[in-house]
């Protein structure tokens, strides 16, 4: 099969060296707005079956049978309908949008197409995550009464990806927002959200925190407990746990779990620590393409649809309306038909 990649940066280039290790894609073609970058990616690739061209319609054009979008969080929108125009099965990263109403007008464009678009959520591919997704829906656990989920980041990302991110929730925490949904079953119903600066003065400048908490309140009265910094020196922590009326599970607690146990003779966990997206989720990366793979051949539907990514940032939207201003926000405040 033969594959397009849109947008080379951080999350971009690693893909490129994700995809290049799956047998069934035969060819990968990649490019970017900076030809630089274009240029690295296959000279670092070259002989794994990496072709650069110089815009999105060369790509469009070069006979691939999907495309992965990686560009930047205002790209999304058109880059998604260009692909589709072209026939092309889809997978964008998340979130799917700047905004709700950015995401609810694309949705609106894509009504009637038959050509699948996929949103990008890793952490569904993730082992442990989906075995506790299994583990609520088999009701082993009873009824849910609390699901926590954290995205703690070693280091902040660079200014000019902030200035285009969405903020704090819709780029980061969207991701503890779709997988708490989506293990739940539950659509959030109302959140509270708070946030804090305290570190780079150019999250201030980007109207953006460093530092977030949220509650999310589904409809079957569970609650969300959401947690993200972009400073946790220690690593990468990205955990969930379900506590239910029966039982509790968690994810992500193994030995690179990035935290200091201060229990006399405790050596869990052994390390070493996670340090980023790229260590933590490769495995689940691969799993979602392999999948966007039976998506691209016909084989399956999209198992995360347009629709799906903007649940997710409907709560995104509502927390950050609610820290604004201080109060609990209804997701039907901010969600637009």
């Amino acid at each position: 099969m033969r594959l397009g990649l849109i947008g080379l940066g951080r999350i971009g280039a690693f893909h490129a060296g994700t995809l290049v290790g799956i047998p069934a894609i035969e060819s990968l073609v990649v490019t970017d707005l900076v030809p630089e970058k274009t240029k690295q990616i296959v000279d670092r690739h070259r002989s794994e079956g990496v072709e650069g061209v110089d815009s999105l319609e060369a790509l469009l054009a070069s006979g691939v049978d999907g495309v992965i979008i990686a560009a930047g969080t205002d790209a999304h929108p058109e880059l998604v309908l260009a692909c589709v125009a072209a026939g092309l099965p889809t997978l964008c990263e998340k979130p799917v949008a700047q905004t709700g109403a950015a995401g609810a007008q694309l949705l609106r464009r894509l009504e009637g197409s038959t050509v699948p678009v996929q949103i990008g959520f890793q952490r569904r591919y993730d082992a442990a995550i989906a075995a506790a997704r299994a583990a609520v829906v088999s009701g082993e656990l009873g009824w849910v009464n609390t699901i926590r989920s954290t995205t703690l980041d070693p280091e902040p990302p660079p200014p000019e990806y902030v200035a285009v991110s969405g903020g704090m929730f819709r780029d980061c925490g969207v991701h503890d927002f779709d997988v708490i949904r989506w293990v739940t079953g539950q659509e959030a119903v109302e959140v509270y959200a708070t946030g804090s600066n305290r570190g780079a003065d150019f999250f201030r400048r980007y109207d953006d925190v460093d530092t977030s908490a949220a509650i999310v309140t589904f409809a079957d009265g569970a609650l969300g407990v959401v947690s993200n910094t972009r400073y946790n020196a220690r690593g990468y922590d990205v955990r969930l746990e379900v506590h239910g009326s029966q039982d509790s599970v968690a994810a992500g607690v193994d030995d690179g779990w990035p935290i200091r146990a201060t229990e006399p003779g405790v050596t869990f966990p052994a390390g070493p620590p996670h340090r980023f997206f790229m260590d933590r989720f490769l495995p689940a990366f691969r799993a979602e393409f392999e999948t966007f793979l039976e998506v691209v051949a016909g084989d399956r539907p999209s198992p995360c649809t347009v629709a799906d990514g903007l649940e997710a940032d409907w709560i995104a939207e509502a927390c950050a309306r609610s820290m604004k201003e201080h109060r609990p926000v209804r997701i039907d405040e901010v969600r637009i038909p």
